[in-house]
């Protein structure tokens, strides 16, 4: 688990600085949250369809619901953690995610398939982005960005780990065993992880952010506002618009991309090798996060590092169309190059919302912009889907392009 000097109580018999076990705790949280929650509905796409012979747009429309119904929950998670608690809602996530995907598993009716989608979002909503940028942020604020980025780094494990077991187990023992299962599971440790490293704040075990001394001033990441907005207020500010529309842009492209890419990548390298690919950039988007989180410091531009990012994925979207799906060792580079910037996708928005807002702004900011940037991903595979008909190339040229526009947007955004 890493420490560093700051994070290391300095006074003998001092209770040990929590927040990097709740880091880690966050960690877990993700890799349940994205497992089943992102990661999940993809798999139980083709499952539903194979067992009830419903149509792939009819399933289809069920994960798009999954999604837009979680935004809807993300919008007012501030306000729901505010009425019941972090703990209170990671482990009311971690139960109605197991119950909406039993519900995928148990749906005999269409009806049934949507309520469970409603179940299921909810549950997502709980237990992602912002969730996860709630549980962390109370324990950090100069060194945010690496915890941050180590908490998310449990969302790239959840899809390397649970995508290919919700494959196999469900091969192995059906879909409702399967959604049992990892449901039971899932409910089960996030309710212990609530009770034994979420239940108290800093305050409540005599803790400050970072680990610094009882009583000494906490550092500031970046100058802020000194007072918090009106409740509509950041929706007339300029920084939060084009950081709203930057994520947004950045994610729908990211999204769009990595629904079709596996499947194209099956010609030019064989089922087996395209999924050891896909393996690949999840790896790299892991190193990408992690280097990112370390290597930002207070009062660094957050909003130029986003846009290099996003730089970097201009690159690789236009290498993978350089290969034309058939230069192997372009499509490796490119693969590469896409993957490092993957992660920083989800990790800096909330860093970038930690520079320019109040803190008692900050957690309303990261919601609507994860409940605003999910609403629109969720639409992303159609609309790359149609590119895809047109020609294959369109979809690198649209990601490069949303990508190109997601990093000018962002710096538009940056205070003078």
């Amino acid at each position: 688990m890493p420490t560093s000097r700051a994070a290391t109580p300095t006074t003998a018999g001092a209770v040990p600085f929590a927040g990097w076990r709740v880091a880690w705790a966050a960690f877990t949280v993700a890799v349940f949250g994205w497992g089943v929650g992102f990661y999940g509905p993809p798999v139980f796409l083709f499952a539903v369809h194979e067992a009830r012979g419903w149509s792939i747009p009819l399933v289809s429309a069920a994960v798009t619901c999954h999604f837009l119904l979680g935004a809807l929950v993300v919008a007012r998670l501030p306000a729901i953690h505010r009425r019941f608690g972090v703990p209170g809602v990671t482990r009311l996530g971690g139960a109605l995610s197991a119950l909406g995907v039993l519900g995928w598993a148990l749906a005999v009716a269409p009806w049934q398939l949507f309520l469970a989608t409603a179940i299921s979002g909810a549950g997502w909503a709980m237990t992602g982005a912002a969730a996860i940028n709630a549980i962390v942020s109370p324990w950090f604020i100069r060194r945010r960005p690496a915890a941050l980025s180590t908490a998310y780094n449990g969302a790239s494990v959840g899809g390397v780990v649970l995508s290919p077991l919700w494959v196999v187990l469900i091969a192995a023992v059906g879909f409702p065993a399967a959604a049992a299962l990892v449901g039971l599971i899932m409910a089960g440790v996030l309710w212990w992880l609530s009770t034994r490293y979420l239940a108290h704040g800093p305050a409540a075990l005599g803790q400050v952010p970072d680990g610094d001394a009882p009583g000494g001033e906490p550092a500031r990441a970046a100058s802020r506002p000194a007072a918090p907005m009106p409740a509509a207020g950041l929706w007339r500010e300029r920084r939060f618009a084009t950081l709203v529309a930057g994520s947004t842009l950045g994610l729908f492209a990211q999204v769009g991309l990595i629904a079709h890419l596996l499947s194209m990548l099956v010609a030019p390298l064989g089922a087996e090798r395209a999924g050891l690919v896909a393996g690949l950039m999840t790896v790299c988007a892991i190193i990408g996060r992690t280097g990112m989180g370390w290597v930002l410091r207070p009062g660094m531009d957050r909003r130029a590092a986003a846009a290099g990012n996003y730089g970097l994925q201009v690159v690789g979207s236009i290498v993978l169309l350089a290969a034309g799906g058939t230069d192997v060792a372009l499509l490796l580079l490119g693969i590469a190059l896409f993957g490092l910037g993957l992660g920083n996708a989800t990790s800096l928005p909330p860093l970038i919302a930690q520079s320019d807002f109040a803190p008692a702004d900050t957690a309303r900011a990261v919601a609507l912009i994860t409940a605003v940037g999910q609403a629109s991903y969720a639409f992303a595979p159609a609309a790359f889907g149609l590119l895809r008909t047109v020609d294959s190339a369109w979809l690198f040229l649209a990601a490069a392009a949303l990508q190109v526009a997601a990093a000018l947007v962002l710096l538009s955004g940056r205070q003078r």
